[in-house]
């Protein structure tokens, strides 16, 4: 298998042993030995899925403001966890790739690719979900149908994503592309960068 049908493999059984008890509170359970790539990427779609869920859970209406607090601040943990995990991700390419040497005319990709892995991840939650409701034996005929044509679509997006990330990994190891990585720099959750924390602290 190339990277991203093994990744792809490890997502959707992140996926799967997530939805056996379906519970934002599950303790990960990592299959894979430690320091492997493959433990990681399950590592990080065990975040996605989880976060998707967080999602779901604080857009019910009727939720009490106190607890969609909470759930906010989790989410806002959450979405850290996944950047660092990312930009962890990025170092294990730049240890695998230190020794190429870009060619004098490489090009810079838009996005490293362990921001294009994080999208074939949110991509592998996608399809598992429009699956659930293109087969959904509750609903009705007309939203299994639109649900399908969308699954179709979402699918056709793996490819062309897989493709085009097997592309890029080529394309660095030939030297045809610099892997150049920024860190992302939130700073939202940064007592010091962000204003209402630091205004709050000098009051």
């Amino acid at each position: 298998m190339n990277f991203t049908e093994t990744a792809w493999e490890i997502f959707n059984q992140s996926i799967e042993d997530y939805h056996v008890s379906d519970d934002i509170n599950t303790l990960i359970n990592n299959p894979f030995e430690k320091d492997s790539l493959e433990r990681i990427l399950y590592a990080k779609n065990w975040i996605d899925t989880v976060q998707w869920h967080l999602e779901d859970i604080i857009r019910d209406e009727n939720i009490d403001p106190t607890e969609a607090l909470a759930l906010k601040r989790t989410i806002d943990a959450s979405n850290q966890k996944r950047t660092d995990l990312v930009e962890f991700i990025d170092s294990w390419f730049l240890e695998k790739y230190k020794n190429i040497i870009p060619k004098p005319d490489a090009k810079i990709n838009t996005e490293t690719p362990a921001w294009a892995v994080d999208r074939l991840s949110i991509l592998a939650l996608k399809v598992y979900h429009m699956s659930l409701e293109a087969n959904r034996e509750s609903a009705s005929e007309e939203h299994r149908l639109n649900c399908q044509a969308k699954l179709d679509v979402l699918l056709m997006q793996k490819d062309d994503l897989s493709t085009s990330i097997n592309q890029l990994l080529t394309d660095i190891e030939n030297g045809n592309v610099k892997m150049k990585v920024y860190k992302q720099m939130k700073m939202y959750n940064d007592e010091s960068l962000n204003p209402i924390l630091y205004q709050k602290e000098q009051k």
